[in-house]
């Protein structure tokens, strides 16, 4: 039989649980970075996002973040504009649901930007009207089946 010469298996790879996403300081952009939100994930650590200044980028996840930090469609992201190449970007940093509230009323995103929070965000605006969403039956109609 063949000796192990690894370092380790899967739980290895896996890391540690840091958790790091407690209270972290709130990372605001500086020059030659965009805020941007992740419109779809196109694999191979990529996606594409659009910017705040209203250009669809493709966007490069770092190495740092890649298999660490899972983004989403919907995402606040932060990413670093490349002076030679105006439509990629690198992401830089993931703003957790609460911080991208706070850079929402700190005036940093525009106020027409749609945060993701949660799958039953939005379901106060869409009862407008008096239709519902199930369908009732008569006794008849259940002895009939």
């Amino acid at each position: 039989m063949p000796k192990n010469k690894g370092k380790g298996g899967k739980n290895r790879k896996r890391g540690k649980n840091e958790a790091d996403d407690e209270k972290r300081e709130l990372v605001f952009k500086e020059d030659g970075q965009e805020y941007a939100q992740v419109l779809r994930m196109l694999g191979n650590g990529r996606c594409e996002a659009m910017c705040i200044d209203g250009t669809k980028r493709l966007c490069h996840i770092r190495g740092k973040m890649h298999k660490k930090v899972w983004i989403a469609a919907g995402d606040i992201i932060l990413v670093g504009l490349r002076d030679y190449q105006d439509d990629k970007a690198d992401v830089i940093l993931k703003y957790m649901p609460d911080e991208a509230r706070l850079l929402k009323a700190y005036g940093e995103l525009p106020d027409n930007t749609r945060l993701n929070e949660g799958i039953g965000a939005g379901l106060d605006e869409e009862d407008d009207g008096d239709a519902n969403d199930y369908i009732e039956f008569e006794d008849e109609d259940i002895d009939k089946i």
